[in-house]
């Protein structure tokens, strides 16, 4: 478990908060924002960026725009729950372009995977040609996406301590 290093403070939180707003930033505006002068505020993005607290930038695209406006949960079920077998799993998923996020998860499923596709039609080809293909999969129970009320990909970060 990562714990924040004795040198994170409200800077910092500051720093995290405006990059996840807007990655573009530049230093000086960054700097602006945050109440610091382009170079340390340069060194803490630096030393924030090393210490794994940012693990990269990204530009967010429409899914809509892009006609990938279909959303799937799709909940996998295991058959076999060794660890060569879990692996082989997890690792399968990583390839697969459409699956965005994997989570293992507790209850009666043992994975959620969530698949952007770009219709009902494509997602049934990947079910019937890849996601029940994949390792030690024993099924798979799909629930698709009517509406999407929230997005976000900011972090809460109003209750860290330093």
């Amino acid at each position: 478990m990562n714990v924040i290093s004795k040198s994170f403070d409200q800077y910092d939180i500051k720093i995290l908060s405006a990059l996840q707003k807007n990655a573009g930033i530049s230093m000086s505006d960054l700097g602006e924002a945050v109440g610091l002068s382009h170079t340390p505020c340069w060194r803490r993005v630096k030393r924030l960026e090393e210490e794994g607290y940012i693990r990269g930038r990204v530009t967010l695209l429409d899914p809509y725009k892009l006609n990938l406006a279909v959303t799937v949960h799709a909940y996998i079920t295991i058959k076999k729950h060794d660890e060569s077998s879990l692996n082989a799993f997890e690792s399968s998923v990583t390839v697969v372009e459409e699956i965005v996020e994997c989570y293992s998860i507790t209850g009666d499923k043992d994975y959620l995977l969530k698949v952007v596709t770009s219709s009902v039609d494509h997602y049934e080809k990947l079910l019937k040609n890849t996601l029940v293909h994949l390792p030690n999969v024993d099924s798979v129970n799909s629930v698709f996406a009517l509406k999407q009320i929230k997005y976000s990909t900011e972090l809460p970060l109003n209750n860290i301590r330093s």
